[in-house]
């Protein structure tokens, strides 16, 4: 179904959201980025399973319309002259999928925090609902769209660094060092849920995001890997800890490393990409700055907002040089990118791109799969 609408460049898209209510670590993280630049206004929702909570939430949202169930919510705006152009799925893992299906099937564009799915088989039918359907999908991978990143992916693609030998990425947190699932902490809980989280734990939650920054900067996919999952929390039913050896599709060799017992780290991603001719260091935690290193030892500095940055970095950012930009601007940019398409899908023009799509989606599914072969096999080494 494609619901055409030659007006719709001259009005801000109305977007709704299933899930992301009261207690949601990144419900109010969605609705910030989706209506950052003025491109979108967040409307409706069937934001919790329980009905009460869900209208209690929309009312602290202020959101014209409540739904009971995301079903309802489907097919109403739909029907509706004034409903969404598009969904944001902010759910546990295990919905993912339902939902995507139940508004691409009424002519609704998506987009899903990752990972996408509960293991590879669902997500690629989510694909191949998205191809029949024909509407907008966007996966939420925000790091791949900070301005200092894409710098780095330029200056990777130019053969600034040379032929690359060594990639490392890790991404370090500490926030289930303890076993919060067992004292009631909602995220916890389901995170830790097979059932509700998929596949992975740590590979699928954070992992999936250090794969993606990787394979993004570096413009070649992981050919192969060796894993090793471990479950330090006693009684744990999935991995919380995560150290996988990697060989790239273009020769180099790497690690990448992800933890959520680490004490005292936050959100701690790190890459570092070793060319024969330079090598670059990208921090999460000061997003700003792009290091750039030499043969012989010396460093550039590069920094955000800089007049000598024009190509994507330019189109990426917000505020002069010097005014920090972060983790909000960067899911932005997902946002900014998917709102421009959604406008050209429902005016009948060609789509640009440029986010993280399903088939990005489905890439992290068949990473966190192979990740788990590698790991229950003895740590050997598995194709990807």
């Amino acid at each position: 179904m494609n619901r055409m609408d030659t007006g719709i460049a001259s009005r801000r898209l109305r977007a709704g959201i299933v899930g992301g209510g009261r207690g949601s670590f990144f419900g109010a993280i969605h609705r910030i980025a989706a209506e950052l630049d003025g491109d979108a206004l967040v409307v409706a929702g069937a934001m919790s399973s329980d009905p009460a909570r869900a209208r209690d939430s929309a009312a602290d949202w202020r959101l014209a319309r409540s739904y009971d169930d995301y079903a309802s919510m489907a097919s109403t705006e739909a029907s509706l002259p004034d409903g969404i152009d598009f969904v944001i799925i902010a759910t546990p893992n295990h919905l993912h999928v339902p939902v995507a299906k139940a508004f691409l099937a009424v002519g609704i564009a998506v987009i899903c925090d990752k990972p996408l799915a509960l293991d590879v088989a669902e997500a690629e039918e989510l694909v191949a609902a998205v191809d029949a359907s024909g509407q907008c999908f966007a996966v939420t991978y925000p790091y791949g769209s900070y301005p200092m990143v894409r710098e780095a992916r330029s200056r990777v693609a130019a053969g600034e660094l040379g032929d690359l030998r060594r990639v490392l990425v890790e991404y370090q947190q500490g926030w289930l060092r303890q076993p919060l699932e067992s004292l009631g902490n909602r995220q916890a809980l389901w995170r830790t849920d097979p059932a509700q989280a998929g596949l992975g734990g740590c590979i699928g939650d954070i992992g999936t995001h250090a794969q993606q920054l990787l394979e993004f900067v570096c413009g070649q996919p992981i050919a192969s890997l060796c894993a090793d999952l471990t479950s330090f929390v006693p009684g744990r039913r999935v991995d919380d800890d995560a150290n996988v050896l990697l060989r790239m599709e273009g020769g180099a060799k790497g690690v990448l490393t992800c933890s959520q017992v680490a004490t005292g780290e936050e959100n701690n991603l790190v890459l570092r990409v070793y060319g024969t001719e330079a090598a670059l260091e990208w921090r999460q935690q000061e997003p700003n700055t792009l290091l750039i290193k030499a043969g012989d030892c010396s460093a550039q500095r590069l920094r955000a907002g800089a007049s000598y940055l024009a190509g994507e970095e330019a189109q990426l950012t917000r505020t002069p040089g010097g005014h920090p930009e972060g983790y909000l601007e960067a899911f932005a940019n997902v946002y900014r990118l998917f709102a421009a398409d959604v406008r050209r899908q429902r005016s009948g023009e060609p789509r640009l791109g440029g986010y993280p799509g399903v088939d990005v989606g489905l890439r992290g599914m068949r990473f966190v799969s192979a990740v788990v072969e590698s790991s229950t096999g003895g740590a050997r080494w598995v194709d990807l």
